[in-house]
């Protein structure tokens, strides 16, 4: 029986060339197109729906779709003025990584699964220690994102702080466990602390500072309260960049804090991370090597595809403690204890794709210094920026710019009405109007046009274009 599921070596080099001309056609074309061009859900549907196919399809038919449906209606996070969210651009090279690891499709598991995609991790995460200045026993490996990374530096907290939860359920624990972070955390934290059965009522929300930063007197007032009141202080989460205004928390400060009450330090880096490699940042990350687990997005800040993140742990046995698991089928034979290594020991996952080759990649053909220079130029922007807000007389900024989030609001003199009605309606013209692109924040009280300059194709100018879009569609919006 022939494989007809195979493309001929013939057919794959031809419509691969096909495939990487449309590519590269897109990367050229994209400051010219509308960052969302819109389309209603009925007419996607009718483009792209029909019956199952019984036949096959024609590859040149089927690029055909690509391009004219799925390519032209996409939100194209890769445009220099898409600031919404935290989303990034992806890198040409990681387009290349990722058919090279579709066609391995390797299943990175533990080492016999994959021996050279497991080497390959263990470089990642070695670079990633030596940029965040961990030590060379922490260890790590990457996940899905952002939010699993959290997950799982917090399922190795409860495991540390009461040890019997993981074999017995959180009933074992003698007193409640709580949970500290900001009133600025990402929501993933109260997520993780439901999923592992602590119940989200577990984290203590600390108050903010002015520049919406962790304020340690309230994170210690906290703590004691709790202590008094019979519950177990297990864990506090420091952000390093939060999502809404990036601002950074003072790490040293809550990394003493944790040290004496004896919680698990936890930082979220998911965004901020990788301001590391950055010079001007280098501040920033004062105390980061006493974390006991750090969350990170290499699929943010780093310009990887979605579906890249990380979490590094201090001390290996941690990790082990809360997610090693025995099964016949998966006990390992015959192997030396290095080749006996698996990933399903330090994290939740057992399947696993190759998420190392394109962080890999890019590290190996771009370096530490051409990657800081994109990070650097995002933060220029970023601040240039806020220095057209302020210096303009319609506009506020809401926040100050830590890292390369930005905060503002339309807010002319004399208005009489009220400015966050106005200014979501600003928003809505804006992402509609397709030249640029932001999101949404709510900053003590009041609603904030937010964006995030997350693209090394973004220059001064985009940050120009923007601010005029702003200002027709509040003239739009006031008409």
């Amino acid at each position: 029986m022939s494989d007809t599921l195979a493309l001929s070596a013939q057919d794959l080099r031809a419509f691969g060339e096909a495939v990487t001309d449309l590519v590269a056609s897109y990367y050229d074309s994209l400051a010219e197109r509308p960052v969302l061009e819109h389309a209603s859900a009925a007419a996607l549907r009718a483009a792209l729906a029909g019956p199952m196919p019984i036949e096959g399809t024609a590859l040149p038919e089927l690029l055909a779709t690509v391009r004219d449906v799925i390519l032209r209606y996409s939100r194209h996070n890769g445009h220099p003025r898409m600031f919404g969210y935290v989303a990034s651009p992806g890198a040409p090279i990681a387009a290349l990584g990722s058919m090279i690891e579709a066609a391995l499709n390797a299943n990175v598991t533990a080492w016999r699964s994959a021996p050279s995609a497991t080497e390959l991790e263990f470089v990642a995460i070695d670079w990633l220690k030596e940029m965040l200045g961990l030590s060379g026993k922490a260890t790590g490996l990457f996940v899905s994102g952002g939010s699993m990374a959290n997950f799982a530096g917090l399922a190795a907290a409860r495991s540390a702080k009461a040890p019997d939860v993981v074999r017995r359920g959180v009933a074992a624990s003698v007193r409640p466990l709580r949970l500290y972070a900001s009133e600025e955390a990402h929501f993933s934290i109260r997520k993780a602390a439901g999923m592992l059965g602590l119940g989200e009522d577990a984290v203590r929300s600390v108050k903010t500072d002015n520049r919406l930063r962790m304020d340690p007197a309230d994170l210690e007032r906290l703590v004691r309260a709790d202590l008094d009141a019979g519950y177990l202080p297990a864990a506090v989460v420091a952000n390093l960049g939060t999502v809404a205004t990036g601002a950074v928390d003072p790490i040293p400060e809550i990394a003493e804090i944790a040290h004496r009450y004896g919680l698990w330090f936890h930082i979220d880096a998911a965004y901020g991370g990788f301001a590391a490699v950055a010079p001007s940042c280098r501040h920033f990350f004062d105390g980061v090597g006493s974390a006991d687990s750090i969350a990170l997005d290499p699929h943010k800040w780093l310009y990887l595809p979605a579906g890249c993140g990380c979490v590094l742990y201090k001390d290996p046995a941690t990790a082990r403690a809360a997610f090693s698991q025995d099964a016949e089928y998966i006990r390992v034979i015959g192997r030396e204890r290095s080749e006996a290594f698996a990933f399903w020991d330090y994290g939740p996952e057992l399947s696993r794709p190759f998420r190392a080759l394109n962080f890999w990649l890019l590290f190996q053909f771009a370096g530490a210094r051409r990657l800081g220079e994109a990070v650097e130029q995002n933060i220029v922007c970023a601040r240039y920026f806020e220095q057209l807000v302020k210096e303009s007389n319609d506009f506020e900024m809401l926040a100050p710019v830590e890292l390369s989030i930005f905060c503002f609001r339309y807010a002319p003199k004399n208005f009489a009405g009220h400015l966050d009605a106005l200014n979501e309606r600003i928003l809505g013209i804006v992402q509609r109007g397709g030249s640029s692109y932001l999101s949404n924040a709510r900053i003590s009280g009041r609603f904030a046009l937010r964006g995030c300059v997350l693209n090394y194709r973004t220059t001064e100018r985009d940050m120009e274009i923007l601010l005029d879009d702003v200002r027709r569609a509040a003239a739009e919006a006031l008409a």
